[in-house]
């Protein structure tokens, strides 16, 4: 009874996740087309992999194929090498995934594709909270479903960007890290952490933090074996990474053949000169930020910031390696997008960044809700119900062609966000009123913070380091 309980829940929360995304195929990334920005480069590359099976783009951009889902010009990205060829500056792993899609049902197929994969990680997302954490399957379907079916997760849902497959790459790891993690498990671990920086070197750190705390785990049991040919894995993987991509990409990331590095260098696209404190004001407005906050298109996600507290203190106070596999990647994905990112408000969709942890953040949620403080749960299915609203008026208006993915979303007609608007910062703005509303919300996430790690206090739980296929605490 138990198993078809979970089965259902994982069914219903990837309809729910499908079905948003694939509405979204239908809302245009910027007014000249259905595909913009870096997506004619993933899809460019990918019509070049099933039809001449290479990386070379040349040809493609000379022949104007993106005009088949893109009616300007595009803007130049790419470079072209010494021998002629033209190399997408992008990792290749989402386009060697949309070979087969885009040559059945070009761009529409390739999001169609993706949105697969987003219902796929919303199952996957119940699963593990519930074989995993303990969570509730009620609790853990109608909290995946909101999540999948409503900002960002629901517009990386059909984007053609690697956000959604990363993230069910490290859901997936995850799932296995917090498993028995015999052979198998950690066959599974090492692909997924060797997936990461294939759909973007900016996944690097987090994959490395999820290395690392499976590699702490093994050394802590005494499994010296299994730490040695994991690491040897990994370090070999690694290896060929650089390799392919010095010998490919003519350096050593994918950044040595853009357009927007030869004069400055492949590593100048952290910054030429990057301001790390001023960048330092993300750890904030990556939440709150009045257009390219989380908050703003989904209020929800303000409960994981009590949530991941919870989490850490219980991992700190215990032997706690399940919390650490959750929030290490976690916090290293939330540091990339501070510190290591150009920008956060970029020509993209709001929250692009960390839509690679946000199941993992999510994940947090549930378990805080389903197993710390269930007396919360009417009033998070209130706020997450607010933004599947949000998501809603997001598509009329996007079927319309009143705005984009891209361009002009800040103008959807939805009251929500006109409520939210004033109370959250603007980052793009300096004055006093925006730092006012920045020490504010300031104020609030430590208040957050502290109210979330007390809920911990107090709790009992097992060791979590022991196999167990399920637990009632993480």
């Amino acid at each position: 009874m138990m198993n078809r309980r979970l089965y259902v829940a994982m069914a219903a929360a990837a309809v729910a996740t499908l079905i948003a995304a694939l509405l979204g195929i239908g809302v245009r990334s910027t007014y000249g087309g259905h595909a913009a920005v870096d997506e004619p480069q993933y899809l460019l590359t990918a019509v070049s992999l099933s039809e001449d099976h290479d990386l070379d783009i040349a040809d493609e951009l000379a022949a104007q194929r993106h005009r088949a889902f893109f009616d300007a010009e595009l803007p130049v990205q790419t470079g072209r090498l010494g021998d002629g060829r033209q190399v997408s500056p992008h990792d290749p792993l989402l386009p060697v995934l949309l070979t087969v899609p885009v040559a059945l049902g070009g761009w529409v197929g390739a999001k169609a594709a993706l949105s697969l994969l987003a219902a796929a990680t919303s199952a996957l997302l119940v699963w593990v909270a519930v074989r995993r954490f303990g969570v509730p399957v009620d609790v853990a379907g109608v909290g995946a479903a909101i999540a999948g079916a409503s900002a960002p997760l629901a517009v990386y849902g059909q984007q053609v960007y690697p956000e959604l497959p990363a993230a069910l790459a490290l859901l997936a790891g995850v799932a296995l890290a917090t498993g028995p993690l015999r052979r198998p498990g950690l066959v599974g671990v090492g692909v997924a952490v060797t997936a990461l920086p294939w759909f973007g070197v900016k996944y690097l750190p987090l994959a490395a933090a999820l290395a690392a705390v499976v590699l702490v785990r093994l050394a802590r049991e005494g499994r010296w074996r299994s730490m040695s040919t994991l690491s040897a894995g990994l370090a070999t993987s690694g290896a060929v990474y650089l390799l392919v991509h010095h010998m490919i990409w003519g350096g050593w990331t994918v950044y040595a053949t853009g357009d927007h590095f030869e004069q400055t260098g492949e590593f100048s696209v952290v910054g030429v000169q990057p301001d790390y404190v001023g960048r330092s004001l993300r750890l904030v407005a990556l939440l709150v930020d009045r257009a390219y906050g989380l908050v703003a298109w989904q209020p929800a996600w303000l409960l994981a910031v009590p949530a991941v507290a919870a989490l850490a203190v219980l991992g700190a106070r215990t032997t706690g390696y399940r919390a650490a596999v959750v929030v290490a990647p976690l916090l290293a994905g939330w540091a990339t997008a501070t510190w290591a990112a150009l920008t956060m408000h970029g020509y993209w969709w709001p929250g692009r960044q960390v839509v690679v942890v946000l199941p993992l953040a999510a994940l947090t949620v549930l378990w805080w809700l389903g197993r710390v403080v269930a007396r919360l749960q009417p009033g998070a299915l209130v706020l997450g119900l607010l933004g599947v609203v949000h998501m809603a008026a997001l598509l009329v208006d996007g079927w319309s062609r009143e705005i984009t993915w891209v361009v002009g979303f800040e103008l959807v007609d939805d009251p929500l966000y006109r409520v939210l608007r004033p109370v959250l910062p603007d980052y793009r703005a300096d004055g006093p009123g925006f730092w006012l509303l920045h020490i504010a919300w300031v104020a609030a996430i430590l208040v957050l913070l502290y109210a979330g790690a007390r809920t911990a206090r107090g709790r009992r739980r097992p060791d979590v380091d022991r196999p167990q296929e399920r637990i009632t605490v993480p």
